[in-house]
């Protein structure tokens, strides 16, 4: 009773913030854009149960467009500091001016430390081993179905796709990405922080489909996994100690 109390607070504080931003004349950074965002995501950021399946409609497209705002107030500020960052001679040398800096660089070892549990190979990774599907890339269900089902559909067999999502009252903020929905993939690991970063992280991988091989007498359908040939990983990992996250890697972000 009193979990289902604290969830009801914070919908109805989270649609509260919502009505503010959506009254806003802009999402570019000001005073008030940055007081109402840092409000919902101090909100949104504590552990929490809510199942996003069970809210009712009217919630479910407050979610949904507020979604939205975040995703196009996060283009605004990150345009924003771009500009300030490309005035300086060395950009590289005043990271530390773009307020979620350092959040990101806690995201990306975050993922380089899953990524490698669950590469095997001993060199560097070859080219498009590995695609990053940001967390915006579809911002509702059909459209990132779309973009996993297109990526499924091109990428090598045996390829890792890292996914960004949310978990918790954090789905206010970013699109959850589903097991059932990574269709053509093999779920190796999902790990949900629980400090300042905001997104959860999906790691997967392709699977392999049959091949047919000519013998020159018969067609000889084999079914040839990547499961075969790499260790299979359990389905969920513990987080463990950041590795170096500036190996020399090849990649496509989505």
């Amino acid at each position: 009773m009193e979990s289902l109390q604290r969830e009801i607070i914070l919908i109805e504080k989270v649609c509260e913030i919502y009505h503010k931003i959506s009254k806003l004349d802009s999402l570019k950074p000001s005073e008030d854009v940055d007081s109402l965002f840092t409000e919902l995501v101090r909100t949104c950021i504590p552990p929490s149960s809510i199942n996003i399946a069970t809210l009712p409609a009217d919630v479910q497209e407050i979610r949904s467009k507020l979604i939205r705002l975040c995703g196009e107030a996060e283009g605004h500020l990150e345009a924003h500091f771009s500009a300030i960052l490309g005035s300086f001679p060395n950009p590289l040398q005043h990271l530390n001016e773009f307020p979620y800096y350092s959040n990101y660089l806690k995201l990306s070892r975050l993922e380089f430390d899953i990524l490698t549990e669950h590469y095997s190979a001993s060199g560097e990774l070859k080219e498009y081993d590995v695609i990053y599907l940001a967390a915006l890339v579809g911002v509702d269900i059909d459209e990132k179905v779309k973009v996993i089902d297109h990526l499924a559909k091109y990428m090598a067999p045996g390829a890792l796709l890292m996914l960004r999502s949310a978990h918790g009252a954090r789905v206010f903020l970013y699109p959850v990405v589903d097991a059932q929905q990574l269709q053509g993939f093999e779920v190796l690991s999902v790990f949900h922080p629980n400090d300042d970063v905001i997104n959860s992280v999906v790691i997967s991988r392709k699977i392999a489909e049959p091949v047919t091989i000519d013998d020159g007498y018969n067609h000889h359908h084999h079914e040839w996994r990547i499961d075969s040939i790499m260790p299979l990983s359990c389905k969920y990992c513990e987080f463990k100690t950041f590795n170096d996250p500036l190996g020399q890697m090849k990649m496509i972000d989505n």
